[in-house]
C-alpha cells in the first residue's frame, strides 16, 4: 500500500477588533468550523493556495504575512495524514459572497467565540493554530524555498 499524505494550506486572520476569519462548512454529513483552508493543486506555489483558498472560501483577498509551522493531523474518520502549511495574512478587501460548494458561510469570531465551538472544530488543529499566533509564532515567508514560485 502507498502512503498518500495530504498537502493543505490554513490561513490566520485576524481583523482590528481581535477576531479570526472562520469558515462554516459541511464536511462528512456535518456542520463544522475551520480556518480558510484547503488542498494545494499540483503545480500551484503555496502563497498562490493561501490566497487562492481564502478568496474561494470567504470572499476576502488576503495578502500572506508570516509562515506559522507545518501541522501534521491524521484524521481519524479517513486515516488521511494532512501536512498544514499555516500562514497569517491581512485582510485587504471583501470581493464577493459567492462561496465554494460545502461552504455555509464566513464568519468574523473572537477567540472566546471559536474555544466555545468545541467539537464543531474541524480538527485540534484549527486553535492550536490560532493559539500559536496569538502566543507570537510568526516566520517570514522566505523559511519555506517553493520551487513553484
Amino acid at each position: 500500500m502507498t502512503w498518500t499524505p495530504h498537502a493543505t494550506v490554513a490561513v490566520i486572520v485576524e481583523d482590528q477588533n481581535g477576531r479570526f476569519l472562520m469558515v462554516e462548512e459541511l464536511s462528512g454529513g456535518r456542520v463544522v468550523f475551520n480556518q480558510p483552508a484547503g488542498h494545494i493543486e499540483e503545480n500551484e506555489a503555496i502563497l498562490d493556495a493561501v490566497r487562492r483558498e481564502t478568496l474561494e472560501e470567504t470572499g476576502w483577498e488576503v495578502d500572506p504575512a508570516y509562515f506559522l509551522g507545518v501541522y501534521t493531523y491524521r484524521a481519524p474518520a479517513n486515516g488521511v495524514t494532512y501536512y498544514r502549511f499555516c500562514y497569517s495574512a491581512r485582510a485587504v478587501r471583501h470581493v464577493t459572497n459567492k462561496l465554494d460548494d460545502g461552504i455555509i458561510a464566513a464568519h468574523w469570531l473572537d477567540l472566546e467565540e471559536i474555544r466555545d465551538l468545541g467539537d464543531k472544530l474541524r480538527s485540534p488543529l484549527v486553535l492550536e493554530c490560532i493559539e500559536d499566533y496569538r502566543n507570537g509564532r510568526r516566520f517570514p515567508l522566505e523559511v519555506i524555498v517553493d520551487a513553484q514560485t
